[in-house]
């Protein structure tokens, strides 16, 4: 998700009229006294000038509007709701009625999030109450970790995430990811790819502020496990990126590189916006062991200003036999977006085996 949610016009068109009249529709099933009409003259005032999530919290605020007024019972009611609904990121408006409307009935507004996360997702609600009450929050979320259901235990994991995107950031995690660290060491080996994705994310938050912390952590984890090990890789990640000896000792790849780049190229050699550029080269290992190695690639923009600005990306990662070699090739469409605008010159391109550049090349940008 990114922060600039109308970048995409499309996705907020999740919450178009037609949605918003099934919404009236589901909710007037299982509440015959529903005022589908205020609902919708409500949901539908200003529609289009809304972002995604202004859509998401419009529909919140609209079922509040005409629900009755005693929050056990619109409960009650969102409850029937949840399952009729024919999209899971709708669903969503729910957990945001019970951030907006439940912070009185702590409890039950616990039993609620954990009950609507199950179709679609309650990490964005669950922050309100991380915020507002963050140790008792925690318990429950600790609680959670111990659920049969995969979206329950994702939960705890993404709901506490420092930088969950689309969210405001959570300080005091963000500060001391002490605080999550018995969530995340519980769902450390979850047989689910769900939960392990959020964990990896989690730890890959918290690399930003505190690398030492996570390979700490990782470190003193058993990495014999797959799913563990699954885990530390992807929360990694970043670290990998930047070629932290340590962050790649832990997946293995930790050694000097005993290779040589042949033919390394850079094709063309001259673009415009919307073109391509294609990067190739063979990579030989000149020892007879077989070795571990992650290979990326950086491109030095060029800024405005005439600096530079470098952006790694993950090309693979392979064990390659003695005396081995395999041929690298990747493509990639030269575009601005709203994070990154070209400006005219060379970029060179830096190709990095286990965090060392081997090789190099690059292009010029015509603009």
């Amino acid at each position: 998700m990114s922060a600039n949610e109308t970048a995409t016009p499309a996705l907020k068109e999740i919450f178009n009229a037609e949605r918003l009249q099934h919404i009236a529709d589901e909710t007037r099933a299982v509440y015959p006294e529903f005022n589908a009409k205020a609902f919708l003259k409500h949901a539908n005032h200003g529609l289009a000038d809304l972002s995604i999530m202004q859509r998401l919290a419009r529909v919140s605020e609209s079922l509040h509007a005409v629900l009755p007024p005693d929050y056990a019972d619109a409960l009650q009611i969102l409850h029937a709701l949840a399952p009729r609904l024919n999209s899971a990121f709708v669903t969503m408006s729910l957990p945001h009625y019970v951030a907006s409307y439940g912070a009185h009935d702590f409890d039950r507004s616990m039993d609620a999030l954990k009950y609507f996360t199950t179709f679609g997702s309650s990490e964005f609600a669950i922050r309100h109450f991380l915020r507002t009450d963050l140790e008792r929050t925690l318990e429950h979320m600790h609680d959670w970790t111990r659920d049969e259901n995969h979206h329950i235990r994702r939960l705890a994991s993404e709901g506490s995430r420092p930088r969950l995107p689309w969210s405001f950031r959570l300080g005091p995690v963000q500060a001391n990811p002490s605080l999550a660290a018995g969530i995340l060491d519980r769902l450390k080996a979850d047989d689910s790819l769900y939960v392990r994705k959020s964990v990896a994310n989690h730890l890959n938050d918290v690399t930003k502020e505190h690398p030492e912390w996570v390979l700490d952590t990782i470190e003193g984890w058993d990495l014999g496990n797959k799913h563990t090990a699954w885990i530390a890789k992807h929360a990694l990640r970043s670290l990998i990126k930047q070629g932290d000896q340590r962050a790649l000792t832990v997946i293995g790849a930790g050694g000097k590189p005993e290779v040589e780049l042949i033919d390394v190229k850079v094709e063309p050699t001259e673009v415009r916006l919307g073109e391509t550029i294609t990067l190739s080269f063979t990579v030989q290992s000149t020892v007879p062991e077989a070795q571990r190695l992650v290979i990326d690639y950086a491109i030095d923009y060029v800024k405005g200003n005439g600096g530079i600005s470098r952006k790694v990306f993950k090309l693979k990662g392979l064990d390659l036999v003695g005396f081995g070699e395999v041929d690298v090739r990747r493509s990639q469409q030269i575009k601005d977006f709203t994070t990154r605008k070209h400006h005219g010159g060379r970029h060179e391109v830096r190709v990095m085996i286990n965090g060392v550049v081997m090789g190099n090349g690059g292009f010029n940008v015509v603009v």
